[in-house]
């Protein structure tokens, strides 16, 4: 065990032996140290010194100075820092010895005191009594530069979230951005609704789940990769406007996009369009934005990102051809668009899975040239149908759904679409889906035969949309990684030691308390 944690574990040795109990419950508090603050306002120690309020707070020690019979301290609680002032006389003899003399940083503390302000002006509480409320025997990270290291920080994101002040305002911004979706839903007579994470057939979304098993019914099951399909069972069964704020899980690669473990948005309501959804968006987007943020305009990066509607449209198709150079005609043709491709690509000649058709190519060059561009808000059109399985075809033009998604900063944010409710189309699609996993495709959707049995009870015409929240937040907080915007995000297990070694060789060695 590293010398750090010996020196505290050996303190805690002696308060246990000399009878205090270094984890204590029953301490009440009555204030934050915001509401402290609020308390002490602008006025000056003579008027506080007539002030009588007895205030008592609790938080973790961030700062100690001692200076013979007196010192001061800065706790933090939930609300923010406050600083203390300590005097032996004003404690007692026995509480200035066994209590402040033996905190160390990063112990909790409770404090009972009186207001005041020192000399430099700084809001005070006089403390009058003081105890140790949890005593603290880990290594800190570094006190001035504090966990820098991301690795460190998401790793450990109870250090993180006491250490990195911009940490906890990302997680406080993100419960706001929570709460103001449930808001604009909830106004909107949607109900919010909760579909089952395990799942006998994995749906609603192309991609590689998670598997496990049920010992008691000896059956494989799978994390849920998104709720469509259940959600729209409840539009079947007359629930014509739900929403779900759920937790998916897909069996992908991790990036500063992408997390196994992610939080969707999703909603469906009947008698709406896919054109309905985008200007539902552009209000959602626009609402939360300014409850979150206190406006519309918004730094993320280099960019200032615009959330007041209304947003541009663009097809994918005018998308291609704008970014490419290639005419409208070269677009929709499979040998055109692997043509240009190569130019750019000279090494996947030989790729086992170079697209053969227009909707395949589409994905391709959307994702190569189009999507990286696409900064302010943007909603995407013209989604060919073999890539939009659970999407409902345009009338207009069959090989392309009524289908959007709407991208901000290079990130898809969202897609929604007039949902496929005719039975036979839908079982078709889920039979190509099911050539596709044959294949090869570990990302194609399973036959669902309970969906389609529900859609042959008559889904009324719907649309539906999910939105990605954790990317949300992310752009409305100004944050690079979606792990920054998770507060436990999916890493691999530490290996390297004990914890306590991990611990220590993340921590400053130069702390001496």
């Amino acid at each position: 065990m590293y010398e750090f944690e010996a020196r505290r574990h050996a303190k805690l040795a002696v308060l246990r032996e000399a009878g205090a109990n270094p984890y204590p419950h029953g301490l009440t508090v009555t204030h934050t140290t915001a509401e402290v603050l609020a308390l002490i306002g602008d006025r000056d120690n003579d008027a506080l010194s007539d002030d009588e309020t007895v205030v008592t707070l609790a938080g973790r020690l961030m700062f100690k100075n001692e200076m013979g019979k007196v010192g001061f301290a800065r706790i933090q609680d939930r609300a923010g820092r406050l600083q203390i002032f300590v005097r032996k006389n004003d404690i007692g003899a026995d509480a200035f010895k066994d209590v402040w003399k033996k905190l160390d940083m990063g112990d909790h503390v409770w404090i009972q005191g009186t207001l005041m302000r020192t000399r430099t002006g700084e809001a005070t509480v006089r403390a009058k009594a003081i105890a140790l409320s949890a005593k603290c025997i880990a290594s800190l990270p570094d006190k001035h530069k504090g966990a820098t290291d991301p690795e460190f920080r998401n790793r450990h994101r109870y250090v993180d979230l006491f250490v990195n002040p911009e940490s906890r305002e990302v997680f406080l911004r993100r419960s706001k951005v929570v709460r103001a979706v449930r808001d604009f839903f909830e106004a909107r007579d949607y109900v919010e609704v909760e579909t089952p994470i395990l799942q006998v057939i994995p749906g609603g979304a192309t991609a590689r789940p998670f598997v496990t098993h049920h010992n008691a019914l000896d059956i494989d099951l799978y994390m849920r990769v998104a709720p469509e399909l259940f959600l729209k069972r409840l539009v079947v069964g007359g629930m014509e406007r739900v929403y779900e704020i759920n937790r998916n899980f897909r069996n992908e690669g991790v990036s500063t996009k992408h997390n196994p473990e992610f939080t969707m948005l999703e909603f469906y309501q009947a008698y709406a369009t896919w054109e309905d959804l985008m200007v539902l968006t552009e209000e959602l987007f626009e609402e939360v934005a300014v409850k979150a943020t206190g406006g519309t305009e918004v730094k993320f990066g280099e960019h200032t990102l615009s959330f007041k509607g209304p947003f541009r449209r663009l097809t994918m198709a005018d998308g291609i051809s704008e970014a490419t150079g290639l005419s409208a005609e070269q677009v929709r043709d499979p040998a055109a668009l692997r043509e240009r491709w190569l130019a750019d690509h000279p090494g996947d000649a030989k790729h086992p899975e170079l697209p053969s058709t227009m909707g395949k190519w589409f994905e391709w060059f959307f994702d190569e040239y189009v999507e990286p561009g696409l900064v302010q808000p943007t909603f995407v059109t013209g989604y060919p149908t073999e890539i939009s399985p659970l999407s409902r075809r345009s009338d207009g033009d069959p090989d392309f759904t009524d289908r959007f998604e709407i991208f901000i900063a290079g990130m898809e944010i969202g897609n929604g679409f007039n949902e496929l409710n005719d039975p036979e189309d839908q079982q078709a699609r889920f039979l190509s889906q099911v050539e596709a996993r044959d294949a090869g495709d570990q990302e194609a959707m399973y036959f669902d035969a309970d969906y389609i049995k529900a859609l042959s009870y008559g889904m009324p015409p719907t649309a539906g949309e999910g939105i990605g929240i954790d990317r949300l937040v992310m752009l409305l907080s100004d944050t690079q990684s979606i792990r920054d915007v998770i507060l436990f995000p999916t890493m691999k297990p530490e290996t390297t030691g004990t914890v306590a070694e991990d611990d220590a060789a993340d921590a400053s060695a130069g702390d001496a308390n």
